[in-house]
């Protein structure tokens, strides 16, 4: 299951452990109470086309060791790029200094020591791939040319792009845990434009993947961009109105993401979320369910721990609608009077559970509505759940797509718009953190011309 442990990552994975044993052990000699320490390294290559030229050539390395230092309840932060024995003296020496002048807070500190992963599974994150930029360049090239190719209409494109990286996490506190592992992500895309008489549009695909073989094809990705983009033309306006939405699966994962904002500990503890006390309570329709698992082998969101060492395990987020737990990193947890979660640095895999075989029974749910495939703008709050955003995507009657629209805002609450959610489709999108279908909401406002 792991590439061979031969591989130059793994002995600077011990180099780096090594560097931050360092950095806990003069921390400790400096009269710290407490520290932790932590690093990640990324390199790799990118690469990008446009029009049948090369844009862009790059190789990537860039990390950093931060620690931070606990002298009571006084904290001290810095960080180096440079992990030599002196350097390391150095940047304790000024967290340190720093943790003198900042305030006594009986909040701060490392995570409990029970809670920590010592033994962390491995994860089957660390697929490296020895491309050259040739490679990636013909990479790009394919996916250009397949949607330039596929169509007259298609008549320019906005790039491609390619990027190969392999990197490490090493995280170690003054409780005895220093643990490490290896990561990997490759990445293709392309943007094209279409044309249809005096009307433009531009769409996109792409494919990530913690290992080669799970990209699809370039011509694949060039054929996905071109026919989204020609699915645009001709789009029409709206008028204002209340009308059911569906969020397609690639855009529904940001609904979660809202979530994932209005339960976390800091806007919790600042008393800033509109869901502030709702833990235990009816969130959403009895018929979302999401679940966490942070242990899927090659995840692009899998971690043995979090940010702090703390382990990461199965969990129920939302189970018949009910908010189950909130998202704690220690000091938020302790600011609660509750315990971390292990959602430090972010979420570990949630899975939606579908309600509906695919988009098309969830578009013949909704009979018709507005299917959103585009949304614009930052118009929302986590505070009081205010939901306005520009949006783009397709008018849908009798469950069959009719025509693309465009230049549309669709608004809502969030409270509203989680508990008046009718289905969720098995058109499970699985790049990201969230994997979720479509989403189908009983009806928003949506204004138009």
């Amino acid at each position: 299951m792991v590439q061979s442990q031969q591989h130059p990552i793994y002995n600077q994975i011990d180099d780096v452990k090594q560097a931050v044993s360092e950095a806990l052990s003069h921390a400790k000699k400096l009269g710290a109470t407490a520290a932790e320490a932590a690093m990640s390294s990324t390199s790799g290559l990118s690469v990008s086309t446009r029009m049948g030229e090369v844009d862009t050539i790059e190789f990537n390395q860039d990390g950093g060791l931060g620690i931070s230092v606990y002298v009571g309840n006084h904290k001290g932060n810095a960080s180096t790029a440079d992990l030599s024995p002196a350097a390391i003296k150095t940047v304790v020496e000024k967290a340190i200094d720093i943790a003198k002048f900042t305030s006594d807070d009986p909040c701060n500190g490392v995570a409990d020591k029970e809670l920590l992963e010592m033994s962390p599974p491995d994860l089957d994150l660390f697929h490296p791939w020895e491309v050259t930029p040739q490679e990636g360049i013909a990479l790009c090239l394919e996916a250009e040319k397949a949607a330039l190719d596929s169509d007259k209409r298609i008549v320019n494109s906005d790039g491609a792009s390619f990027s190969s990286h392999q990197g490490l996490r090493v995280y170690g506190n003054s409780h005895g845990l220093i643990a490490g592992f290896p990561r990997t992500r490759h990445t293709l895309s392309t943007v094209v434009i279409g044309k249809d008489g005096e009307q433009m549009q531009r769409d996109s695909a792409y494919t990530i993947s913690r290992e080669k073989k799970g990209l699809k094809a370039a011509r694949e990705i060039g054929l996905e961009a071109a026919e989204a983009t020609l699915a645009r033309l001709n789009s029409q306006k709206l008028s204002t109105m209340k009308t059911p939405v569906v969020f397609r699966a690639d855009i529904a994962n940001s609904l979660f993401g809202h979530l994932v904002s209005a339960i976390g500990g800091g806007a919790l503890y600042r008393k800033s979320s509109f869901l502030l006390d709702h833990l235990g309570k009816q969130v959403f329709n009895s018929c979302v369910n999401v679940v966490e698992r942070p242990h899927l082998l090659k995840g692009l969101a899998s971690s043995p721990f979090d940010s702090e060492g703390v382990k990461t395990v199965d969990r129920d987020i939302i189970h018949g609608g009910e908010l189950r737990t909130y998202l704690l990193a220690s000091y938020a947890a302790r600011r609660l009077g509750m315990s971390a979660t292990g959602h430090a640095g972010g979420i570990h895999n949630w899975l939606v559970q579908q309600t509906h075989d695919d988009l098309s029974e969830l578009l013949n749910e909704m009979g018709t509505g507005l299917l959103v495939t585009e949304l614009m703008g930052q118009g929302v709050s986590t505070v009081t759940g205010d939901y306005s955003r520009g949006a783009g995507g397709f008018w849908v009657e009798n469950g069959q797509i009719q025509y693309p629209v465009s230049e549309i805002t669709i608004a809502g609450n969030l409270k509203d718009m989680f508990q008046n959610i009718q289905g969720i489709g098995g058109d499970i999108e699985y790049r990201g953190s969230v994997q979720t279908g479509s989403v189908l909401i009983e009806s928003m406002q949506v204004a138009g011309a």
